[in-house]
């Protein structure tokens, strides 16, 4: 079957733009640049080249809720992350931009980098987590109790981790623990539009491609709540660019569930 969110035409205005398909296993080979266009340089071993390289569910996947059932809305997605979700309600927006970034780093053996923030301001370690400390949480404060568990450095340890993690943290906290960018600081894998708050949202960026005219493209996956396998979510607004964004177009930037203003664009420390 061919995917109708993979066939292109020329854009309205503007030198044309039109995406190929091609069927693939990561996001990479799934969303060729758009025509005239060229992704983006990026070092070896960087979160950019890993989120380039992540791999798709089987493409007309749908995208499912954490109980198993169909999120109802299954027109906003060009395609499912390899990212499993959990059986509980925790793994929403925020939450699976940092599963995310928590993935990256363990892959990379920087198991002492994976720390977030709380919105009550407590910082969760992995590093400790993972040397058997565990967290107590009693109304709003939080504290360490030391050595209350076997010492475990493994992905099903992340996992448990990361489940603490998102019942604790947010947009909201996550917000604050990101760096704010100036326009002028060019768009890159890696980067996260977030708007803090109740409601809030986050998006990660996956890719970024630039085209010979200038004009910068990107992808973007998102969750949503409820909890929800994480998704690159299709351009709704135009259709002929597939599953890309026009980067600084216009006053927002309009995804099918959120709009964002440009300035809501944050980094990790780091990167």
């Amino acid at each position: 079957m061919i995917h109708a969110l993979l066939i292109a035409y020329a854009l309205c205005c503007g030198p044309s733009i039109i995406v190929r398909p091609e069927q693939s296993g990561t996001v990479q080979k799934r969303f060729p640049a758009p025509d005239g266009s060229s992704r983006i340089p990026l070092a070896s071993g960087s979160f950019g080249a890993w989120l380039r390289a992540y791999p798709l569910l089987p493409e007309g996947s749908h995208i499912l809720l954490f109980n198993g059932t169909r999120k109802v809305r299954q027109d906003v997605h060009a395609a499912v992350l390899d990212l499993s979700v959990g059986n509980k309600d925790l793994q929403q927006c925020a939450d699976a931009v940092i599963r995310l970034r928590a993935e990256f780093l363990l892959a990379q053996g920087r198991p002492s980098e994976i720390h977030f923030t709380f919105t009550n301001g407590f910082e969760a370690r992995f590093d400790r987590w993972a040397a058997g400390d565990r967290i107590r949480v009693e109304g709003n404060t939080c504290t360490w109790r030391s050595r209350s568990a076997a010492p475990d450095n493994s992905h099903a340890s992340l996992m448990r981790y990361l489940e603490q993690v998102f019942m604790y943290a947010g947009t909201r906290s996550l917000e604050k623990e990101l760096l704010p960018l100036t326009p002028d600081r060019a768009v890159q894998p890696g980067d996260v539009m977030i708007h803090g708050g109740s409601p809030g949202h986050a998006m990660m960026v996956m890719d970024v491609a630039v085209h010979a005219d200038g004009r910068t493209f990107v992808l973007l996956a998102q969750s949503y709540m409820p909890a929800q396998q994480m998704h690159i979510v299709r351009n709704t607004a135009a259709p002929a660019l597939g599953a890309w964004f026009q980067w600084n177009k216009g006053a927002g930037l309009r995804t099918p569930e959120w709009e964002f203003e440009w300035r809501e664009r944050r980094r990790w420390p780091g990167t």
